[in-house]
């Protein structure tokens, strides 16, 4: 369908002031929320409660709060309670009403902006707390300041109440309580492990502060609601230790730094462990910059000229006869760095990359300082380093052969497809499913069971290699890791830690494992391998784990599938206690219509989605259920035994 010229020059003449459209005060939050908070789902509804948390923490940081309470309210409302100095309550010059209101309604207002009040701040450029209000059908601001507790009260971002006073204080601080709008967000429910992570960073983050969690939607038996307080005395270096404490350290010690450098206050704190991955955290006044930025350079370049300059005036690396690169200084290193700036520049709008040019000289220079005067004073700890760093650069040279003969013999080299692939017809990725199945006999079954247009099936011979504890060449020399990378098209990126989806040929990437504690393993390890290997998958919403049912239930004529012991009470009390409840171990004891009807046809099954929340708590609880120390493998199954459904 065309339009004549005249028409289109005819609509352009519509275009008038009268089309331009003014949103006042707090109305273009809630006209398009996800430019501010980054998204409406589950990310942005907790990203409230770290705005109004970050406005406590600065008050710490000025030096004027210890305390800071989270309760998560049994309606899903928030209480964020601290000892600060309290908001102001007077009257603003400018704006002709009270401060309170004018932090709790208007964009980029705060003492933030006036750098005699906060030195450094985290939040969102001063539009936080403001956005929360915007955000929230009900909030409620109490100020403890001068002797007197003053109100205020607010509904969709607008005052409902005039500022008043409502009794005495002997103390002071801010109490901010809010409820988040359910037509704005599409999940309106608060994670206690959520909040709970996050405040736990805070405390690692800020030493000696003291951070509490309650929840009063889960009460114990005694009526004790469930609660958690946070607090920290030596900051990163516990907090070093908190993330690596299922991993055997090589050294033994905790390289910590807290100073500060060309004007910047840093902290840094770093170890070496036995397993060969890199996790480095880094933090801008509290802000978690997930992608780095220049004072993630500044950290590397630091550490790794220093490290080569030990290595080569000591004689250390000689005998490698293998090239040392940048990543080799890095393997089996866990590190958090955290700075603190006076005006961060933060490339995108969730602030995920740090762009000040001036923080990475600062934070090398810090950096190169503290780990010169280490590896002098710590002559056997600085060998052992580097004859890690020796041993990563020739696993790298060995992992890049093995990743070679991976693309040399991949499809997309002419190389072929695995041969126990049963492929689909389609060649449409996003309606295609590839289903990865324990066995060849359930995967036979599965085979038959199947919907050849859209369903592949990959069987997998026993338990895949643990990737948790390989080292890279290992992990390419794998039969089964090797035809599932080929069975999914992708191409190995460079450091061997992720793929290019380019070419995937699959956009529901499903484990069916039997539902026993050997299925559960192989659908863990296989979790361990996507995490570690292909997190993009993960990242895309690909990875997902199929459900088949633990009973079946039938008496005459009446027949019903149970995927728990309640459903099958349910059955029972309907049918009568002559029911017949079958219980399936394996995948193999369904015929090709059971499991089609069970688990793969789209409009009976249920579907899993694996979804990273926390990247941090994933990597830790990978490492303890995936690693070398079985104590905190243990504890934490006989902790969540009575969780999980676990066969004698």
């Amino acid at each position: 369908m065309t339009e004549d010229i005249n028409d289109i020059y005819d609509k352009k003449e519509d275009y008038t002031a009268h089309n331009i459209q003014v949103l006042e005060g707090l109305e273009a939050v809630r006209k398009r929320p996800a430019m501010y908070i980054g998204d409406i789902s589950e990310r942005g509804l907790h990203h409230l409660v770290y705005e109004v948390v970050d406005n406590s923490i600065d008050e710490a940081l000025a030096g004027f709060a210890k305390n800071i309470n989270v309760t998560i309210l049994k309606d899903n409302s928030i209480k964020v309670v601290d000892d600060g100095r309290g908001i102001p309550v007077d009257m603003h010059e400018k704006e002709h009403k009270s401060a309170l209101e004018v932090v709790l309604t208007v964009l980029h207002a705060g003492g933030k902006f006036d750098k005699g009040s906060y030195k450094v701040s985290g939040g969102l450029h001063g539009v936080g707390v403001s956005c929360v209000n915007a955000l929230s059908d009900y909030l409620r601001a109490e100020v403890r300041r001068d002797g007197k507790l003053y109100v205020q009260e607010y509904a969709y971002g607008k005052p409902t109440t005039e500022v008043k006073v409502v009794g005495e204080s002997d103390h002071t601080g801010t109490t901010i309580i809010f409820h988040p709008d359910a037509s704005i967000f599409t999940v309106t429910e608060y994670r206690y492990e959520t909040l709970a992570n996050r405040l736990r960073d805070l405390a690692f983050l800020n030493a000696g502060i003291t951070l509490t969690i309650t929840d009063e939607r889960d009460a114990d038996e005694e009526g004790n609601f469930r609660c958690e307080t946070f607090y920290s005395e030596t900051g990163l270096r516990a907090f070093v230790e908190y993330i690596d404490q299922n991993r055997p350290s090589i050294i033994n010690d905790i390289i910590h730094l807290n100073t500060e450098s060309q004007g910047v206050p840093v902290e840094v704190a770093l170890t070496y462990n036995g397993d060969w991955k890199d996790r480095i955290y880094s933090y801008v006044n509290n802000i978690n910059t997930i992608e780095g930025g220049t004072h993630v350079t500044g950290f590397k370049t630091g550490l790794g000229g220093t490290l080569k300059r030990y290595a080569d005036a000591n004689k250390l690396a000689e005998k490698a006869k293998v090239e040392i690169k940048a990543e080799d200084y890095i393997q089996g290193l866990t590190a958090v760095i955290s700075v603190k700036v006076m005006e961060p520049q933060f490339e995108g709008q969730t602030k995920t990359k740090l762009g000040n040019s001036e923080i990475a000289p600062a934070v090398r220079s810090a950096v190169s300082s503290a780990m010169e005067i280490y590896l002098e004073e710590n002559p056997q700890q600085a060998k052992t380093i580097i004859e890690k760093i020796v041993t990563a650069a020739q696993a790298r040279e060995a992992a890049l052969k093995a990743r070679k003969n991976i693309l040399r013999k991949s499809p997309l080299s002419g190389g072929g497809l695995p041969g126990k692939l049963a492929d689909c017809s389609s060649r449409h990725a996003e309606d295609c499913e590839l289903f990865l199945v324990e066995g060849d006999s359930a995967g036979g079954t599965a085979k038959n069971a199947r919907d050849r247009q859209f369903q592949a099936i990959l069987p997998l011979r026993g338990k895949i290699l643990n990737v948790e504890k390989a080292l890279d060449h290992k992990v390419f020399e794998s039969d089964e890791i090797t035809n599932m990378f080929k069975a999914l098209r992708v191409t190995v990126s460079e450091d061997g830690h992720d793929v290019n989806l380019d070419r995937l040929a699959y956009h529901k990437i499903i484990i069916m494992t039997d539902a026993d504690v050997d299925g559960a393993h192989i659908a863990t390890l296989l979790m361990t391998f996507f995490f570690r290997r292909m997190p993009s998958i993960i990242e895309n919403g690909y990875l997902y784990i199929a459900t088949p049912p633990l009973y079946k239930c039938s008496r005459g004529k009446a027949e019903e599938y149970c995927w728990t012991e309640a459903q099958v009470q349910q059955f029972i009390d309907k049918h009568g206690s002559a029911t017949k409840v079958m219980r399936y171990k394996g995948l193999g004891e369904m015929d090709d219509k059971e499991l089609r009807y069970t688990t793969m046809s789209p409009e009976h099954r249920l579907l899993k989605r694996v979804h990273i929340n926390d990247a941090q708590e994933a990597d830790r609880i990978f490492t303890m259920l995936m690693g070398d120390e079985v104590g905190p493998r243990r504890d934490f199954i006989e902790a969540n035994a009575n969780y999980a459904n676990i066969d004698a």
